[in-house]
């Protein structure tokens, strides 16, 4: 299926037929750049930003049998490590260089970059950018787009990491969260299948809940995991032994949430109503971790409101656990 149309050059100065830089080298071009259009085959991929995300990406990408023929990044050893793992990709320092030789040109630099990127670059007809944000939507990169090119987002929901070798991996069987124009959508959520990966599209103006939740579900639960290490350790374990016993209960929770639903997973003396044991944790907490209180509390006040809804304690023992949560310290 034929995705785009052909492109089309919109001006002379960039048809090509000048001094053309490719890489670091600078080539004579006595002919037009040629600009394929997308049929059948994959399109040719470039990727702007050889850090941990662009990297990982190329490489998996590359693996999966699509086309990434360009890389631009201007860290020389980024650019170099890049087309060492990704053999036959032309290496470039500025963004805007890749756009002769890609149809679908990858971000994965930092958000707070990819206006000043976007500002570089200026697509050709039958063209597609895309950016690796969590957050920002789509219409970030409206001001590159040109008559018949294609915008979108294309977040692998991986921590990604200096190894590439185990990122690459992460991202086989992750949620791959897709945003932008209609006609996009299938060739990334082809992408995305072709990555191993499962791709999930979001509706426009979701992405700062969907990525607010993915903070939670990554940092948030590090640093969850971080507060029960510290009470571990008032429990004569170090960090070690306490992510090998709490750890298992953490993922035993989360299989019975996967299995029969959040509501029915909810386990714990604020389940069972147990005003004083709550009592005795923020006790325990404000002499032995009292920065810990908070989130404590912020936790402990959801899994009260859960369990309204489920609807098996009595008034009376609601408000007993809700008294007991606002006790001054």
């Amino acid at each position: 299926m034929k995705l785009w149309p052909e492109r089309e050059s919109r001006d002379k100065e960039r048809d090509g037929s000048g001094p053309h830089r490719h890489g670091d080298e600078i080539h004579a071009h006595t002919e037009p750049h040629p600009h394929k259009h997308i049929g059948q085959a994959a399109p040719s991929v470039g990727i702007v930003g050889a850090g941990a995300v662009g990297t990982a990406l190329g490489v998996a990408i590359a693996r999966a049998g699509w086309p990434v023929v360009a890389v631009a990044s201007r860290d020389a050893s980024r650019r170099e490590r890049f087309r060492a793992l990704v053999p036959g990709a032309r290496a470039f320092v500025e963004p805007a260089s890749i756009l002769d030789d890609v149809e679908l040109a990858i971000l994965t630099v930092p958000d707070d970059a990819i206006p000043e990127v976007v500002d570089s670059m200026r697509l050709y007809s039958g063209q597609a950018l895309v950016h690796t944000s969590g957050l920002l939507g789509a219409e970030v990169l409206e001001p590159a787009a040109a008559a018949g090119s294609q915008v979108g987002a294309f977040h692998p929901l991986v921590s990604f990491t200096s190894d590439v070798e185990r990122s690459v991996e992460a991202i086989k069987g992750a949620t791959i969260a897709l945003e932008g124009d209609d006609r996009l959508m299938g060739l990334l959520a082809d992408l995305a299948v072709a990555l191993g990966a499962v791709p999930v599209r979001l509706p426009r103006g979701s992405k700062g809940a969907y990525h607010a939740a993915a903070v939670l579900a990554s940092g948030g639960l590090v640093a969850l995991l971080d507060t029960i290490v510290t009470l571990g350790a008032a429990a004569g374990m170090d960090e070690h032994g306490s992510l090998a016993v709490y750890g298992r209960l953490v993922e035993q929770t989360l299989a019975n949430a996967r299995a029969i639903g959040l509501n029915a997973a909810l386990t714990g003396p604020i389940a069972r109503g147990d005003a004083g044991t709550v009592d005795a944790h923020l006790a325990a907490l404000r002499r032995l971790a009292p920065d810990s209180v908070e989130l404590y509390l912020a936790a402990a006040r959801r899994e009260l409101r859960l369990t309204e809804e489920r609807g098996t304690l009595s008034p009376e023992q609601v408000e007993r656990v809700r008294a007991a949560l606002a006790k001054p310290a």
